[in-house]
């Protein structure tokens, strides 16, 4: 039986369409570059008016949906040993995506648009579930429950019009499935990839190895963010969130980030990681104390922050390894890092300055946006040609 990297060898088609993490983030990456200024020049003025609704509907399902679908496309054939999705499926999958946001942004009310952008995640869920249980990967099986459930709460959102309160539902329990995909997944492949790198540059001491702390972390985090969904003024869920904010940060810790300074590639999955921690914190002080802490700083941290920067961190390195290129941040990609660190930074800090808020919004997401152009640029020939042969 060939193994998952002939597998791949052999596929002899377009190359964009040769493994999920090509068309997915290339375009994804595309589709952040473009909708966040669109809808900051709405905000300001400077364009037709694009709603709140729309702009938090296409970062969370449209921009991350495409992301995770392009991730999990190509890890799991890694946790299987099956076949990857490649050629004509892959192309469709990724139309019927790509369809969404254009009929999201041309029509976002339609019942039609509702239906093709529902119909993605829970495609891709179908998708996931099918390779995981076809390859006796049941280790990964809550990954298949959270992309299922990621899938209801978008079609949630598209309740709007008939109840606020749901769709809002929808959105939170999003940014929950998220957060836990990266507080699961990023706390497997930091330390990992950290791992790897310190072995190979014999640094002392490696991170710590996996065990009941960490499991201790998770379950933290899990509850701390089902209490948030389902009671987001609830001050024990503010309390929780504290908690599992200081625990991520000590899992974090345990993981000698700062010894990773000489390849960027690694220290930013340590950055992406902190930037949740930061966000569960910044999310539970804003419950705890709303007169100090506004909201939104705590959502911006967790969005803008720890799904934009451990994104960019996982598909620049994706894209590098599955192209056959070296795994070291050149200074295009250290300049990508900088610039999503910098515009998550200022658009946290947006609502503590209200006099500035207009400016910092702009310059915010110029930096962010900034990040997406220059991975487009750097990242965009890579992903359109074929592997380069070692």
């Amino acid at each position: 039986m060939a193994t998952t990297a002939e597998q791949r060898r052999a596929y002899g088609g377009i190359p964009l369409f040769g493994l999920g993490f090509r068309p997915f983030f290339l375009f994804a990456a595309v589709w952040a570059a473009s909708a966040l200024p669109l809808w900051i020049a709405s905000v300001v003025g400077w364009a037709p008016q694009l709603t709140r609704d729309w702009h938090v509907h296409e970062m969370l399902f449209g921009y991350l949906g495409g992301v995770i679908a392009g991730f999990l496309l190509t890890a799991v054939p890694n946790w299987t040993g099956r076949v990857p999705v490649a050629g004509a499926p892959l192309a469709a999958l990724f139309g019927l995506w790509a369809a969404g946001r254009v009929l999201m942004l041309a029509a976002p009310d339609a019942g039609v648009s509702a239906a093709v952008d529902t119909a993605f995640l829970f495609v891709l869920g179908l998708i996931i579930a099918r390779e995981v249980i076809a390859g006796r990967n049941l280790r990964n099986a809550p990954v298949c429950v959270l992309i299922l459930v990621l899938a209801m709460a978008n079609a949630l959102t598209h309740f709007r019009a008939f109840e606020a309160e749901l769709a809002l539902l929808g959105e939170r329990i999003g940014l929950g499935v998220v957060a836990m995909l990266v507080a699961l997944i990023g706390g497997r492949i930091t330390p990992s990839f950290t791992r790897n790198w310190m072995a190979k540059h014999a640094v002392k001491p490696e991170p710590a190895s996996p065990g009941r702390f960490d499991l201790i972390a998770l379950a933290v985090t899990a509850v701390a963010l089902l209490s948030w969904i389902v009671a987001p003024q609830l001050q024990v869920a503010g309390a929780a969130l504290t908690i599992a904010g200081a625990l991520t940060a000590m899992r974090l810790a345990r993981w000698q980030g700062w010894r990773t300074g000489a390849e960027p590639l690694v220290t930013i999955l340590h950055i992406g990681y902190g930037w949740l921690a930061l966000a569960l914190a910044l999310l539970g002080a804003s419950i705890l104390a709303p007169g100090v802490v506004p909201p939104t700083a705590g959502v911006h941290a967790l969005t803008a922050g720890a799904f934009g920067v451990m994104t960019l961190a996982v598909m620049t390195r994706a894209s590098l390894g599955h192209t056959g290129g070296p795994l070291t941040a050149d200074r295009a990609t250290q300049a990508v890092y900088l610039l999503v660190n910098l515009g998550a930074a200022l658009r946290v800090a947006s609502p503590f300055l209200p006099q500035h808020y207009a400016a910092l919004l702009v310059v915010s997401g110029l930096c962010w946006g900034g990040a997406f152009v220059l991975f487009v640029a750097g990242y965009g020939p890579l992903l359109l040609r074929a592997r380069r042969q070692a």
